[in-house]
């Protein structure tokens, strides 16, 4: 059921140089190129695909790499600058292809090692030695071509040695997996939104136009047949999954587990059926006694489904399950939330919600207990109950303005141990570099909906990387 890209990204890779060099400085040729195979092997660190072009010096060469680049359908294009090279040998590449661009303004080394290149004596050696340094050079020279082309380039300057650099180019590989994912994804929408939650309503042709995926509505009798069609068997093995991935509460009837688990078979079913790579999902079936059945047994389905790849938002938030699947690209978790309180004494905020979370996330199994009542929705049934793990963490909204354009909210902070309500929902108490005041203050006026994805760890400078692809805004609050 996992949507993510299965085949690896393939990166192309090229670097230029003046020609002129070549006969002039015995060997640099040889250098720059090897400089250029290790950018490869690293970027190959990053489990992709490397269509390395080798050395574009003339605008020939610079035609021949765009066909290739494009006959090879690579992701995205690093270009190294290996040493002063024209800038016609680089803006066919960059016009005649039209995926992201990287510009590797790259030295070999932290510094010049002034002393050996002034001991050689040979000016000739001295400046052949210089020009294996000379990156720096042509960097604000294809700025200047790139911008006055109006073509989009990312700049990443340092030196070959250097985790900032490494750092940088893993970011934006994993940035380029999520928007080639998001393009591809499918996303279910199953049932309505929940009546008169305004915020929550989403344009789906923006959202589409935003990140390429594809929306497929969904009816809920379309489950309802596929459920009437499980079978014993399919139901006994999916409680052994319960039992498996759950901490399942002694409290929780056999029926209830029946029940539940012939609805999660059912999802399984309807996510295969139509290539789901998310879902969001709203339905009271009010009048009528077995689609409430149905409604009412959703819950440790959509939590399976979520930690699987296949992120559920509640209440038909489809701008979050974005968010989620988002996160869960990303590989950190995006665990569906709200707002529950404020605790002023510790300076923290409690998030959590009911319906479905990210087990993958969670401190310890996720309990599977019986709620007496769904609150503000129809119907009692199993839910889930757990704590997001202690450490880092990031909030994610995708939101839509006024204007009508979408953009991401983020704030990184720290899930921490505490007391929490243990009322049969994910509940895990945050705190932040802001105080709770000033932090719920500028989140909230930033004018996202009322629910955000919970990831693990730091992850503001990936998700930047990210919504710069999708040329959104990206506003970090923390």
């Amino acid at each position: 059921m996992e949507t993510k890209t299965n085949n690896k990204l393939k990166i192309g890779l090229f670097g230029i140089g003046l020609d002129t060099y070549w006969g002039q400085f015995d060997g640099l040729l040889d250098r720059l190129n090897g400089y250029q195979d290790e950018i490869s092997e690293n970027i190959k660190a990053n489990n992709v695909q490397v269509v390395n072009a080798g050395m574009v010096d003339t605008p020939a060469k610079a035609n021949d790499v765009a066909s290739l680049f494009n006959q090879e359908g690579v992701d995205c294009i690093f270009l190294f600058i290996s040493t002063y090279a024209l800038s016609h040998n680089v803006l066919p590449v960059a016009q005649k292809t039209h995926e992201p661009l990287f510009v590797l303004n790259l030295q070999p080394v932290k510094a010049i090692d002034y002393k050996k290149i002034n001991a050689m004596g040979d000016r000739g050696k001295m400046t052949g030695e210089w020009l294996a340094h000379c990156q720096s050079c042509v960097a604000p020279e294809l700025a200047s071509v790139f911008n006055r082309a109006k073509i989009k380039f990312h700049l990443i300057s340092g030196y070959l040695k250097e985790d900032y650099v490494w750092q940088q180019v893993s970011e934006f590989i994993k940035a380029i997996d999520v928007v080639k994912t998001m393009r591809n994804n499918r996303v279910g929408v199953l049932g309505h939104y929940y009546n008169g939650m305004l915020d929550v309503y989403s344009d789906l042709t923006q959202q589409a136009a935003t990140f390429g995926n594809h929306f497929e509505i969904l009816e809920f009798g379309t489950l309802k047949k596929i459920r009437e069609e499980v079978s014993n068997d399919e139901v006994e093995e999916k409680i052994e999954e319960f039992n498996t991935i759950f901490k399942v509460s002694d409290e929780c009837e056999k029926e209830e587990l029946i029940r539940a688990a012939k609805t999660s078979v059912a999802l399984d079913k309807l996510v295969e059926k139509y290539q789901l790579g998310s879902m969001a999902y709203y339905y009271e079936g009010d009048g009528d006694a077995t689609y409430e059945n149905v409604v009412t047994s959703l819950i440790p389905g959509f939590t399976l489904l979520t930690g699987k790849n296949i992120p559920v938002a509640g209440e038909c938030e489809i701008k979050n399950v974005q968010a989620m699947k988002i996160m869960d690209v990303l590989g950190c978790g995006g665990s569906f939330s709200e707002y529950y309180a404020m605790d002023f004494e510790d300076e923290v905020i409690l998030l959590g919600h009911d319906g479905p979370a990210h087990f993958k996330i969670a401190d310890g199994k996720v309990g599977l207990v019986p709620l007496p009542v769904y609150h503000g929705k129809p119907g009692k049934g199993l839910s889930i109950q757990m704590k997001v793990a202690n450490g880092p963490v990031t909030m994610l909204s995708v939101c839509q303005n006024g204007q009508g354009e979408v953009f991401f909210l983020v704030a990184e902070g720290e899930s921490v141990s505490g007391p929490t309500l243990n009322i049969g929902n994910t509940n895990s108490r945050y705190k932040f570099p802001l105080s709770i005041r000033d932090f719920i203050d500028q989140w909230s006026l930033a004018g996202p909906s009322h629910h955000c994805a919970i990831g693990m760890g730091h992850q503001a400078s990936q998700l930047k990387k990210i919504a710069d692809l999708l040329n959104i805004k990206c506003i970090v609050i923390c």
